[in-house]
């Protein structure tokens, strides 16, 4: 396996987090905690993963890193999310670094291992998300290079700065959820323990 990876995970407040599952009537902080420590988990368990970087204020993510080997927990600067990004790479140990969102709750390690193991042919990659516009993942090998562009529109920005996309067979990996339809297409690719146990102790109440 090809690697030997820092990866950063920026993860706002679960009080503020999947904002647009409001109406779903779930419980909102409590599934964006659930999805955040599942996607750490998998990113944690990847083998080219040496560390994993959560940058965060949330409290109780940092406590969930706890039982999360190979994590470790930086404040969040308060400078949106690529802010928060070049907040962790700055701490990053090596020099082959990624970014990835902390809300990919059908993450599994061995799609992770193959997306940055494809990534160590290009000084910087990305993989888009599921609705190709966005982001999940941004990878680096050249330490000049450290700047992501997550956000609206971000795989043509990635694109337009000489960021090269992988058509990696990677659902998990490109399935972000942000609305109640994109966590109905992540359930049926597979969720993550704690994602899984909070759904089912909702359906069950």
């Amino acid at each position: 396996m090809s690697g030997s990876w820092s990866l950063v995970i920026p993860v706002k407040p679960t009080a503020d987090g999947k904002s647009r599952l409001d109406g779903a009537r779930l419980p909102r902080p409590a599934l964006a905690l659930a999805i955040a420590l599942d996607t750490i988990a998998a990113a944690a368990d990847a083998r080219c993963v040496d560390e994993v970087i959560v940058v965060t204020s949330s409290a109780d993510v940092i406590a969930g890193l706890e039982h999360i080997p190979g994590t470790r927990a930086i404040p969040d600067p308060g400078m949106g999310l690529n802010g928060a990004v070049r907040a962790g790479l700055a701490q990053a140990a090596g020099p082959a670094r990624a970014a990835m969102l902390g809300d990919l709750p059908a993450l599994s390690a061995h799609d992770l291992d193959g997306a940055l193991t494809a990534g160590t042919q290009y000084a910087r990659a990305f993989v888009p998300d599921a609705e190709g516009t966005g982001t999940t993942l941004v990878m680096w090998r050249d330490v000049t290079l450290y700047e992501s562009r997550f956000g609206a529109g971000s795989a043509n920005e990635h694109r337009a700065a000489a960021f090269v996309a992988l058509p990696v067979d990677a659902p998990g990996l490109r399935r972000d959820v942000d609305t109640a339809e994109q966590l109905r297409d992540a359930a049926q690719m597979g969720l993550g323990p704690r994602t899984t146990n909070l759904l089912r102790a909702v359906e069950a109440a």
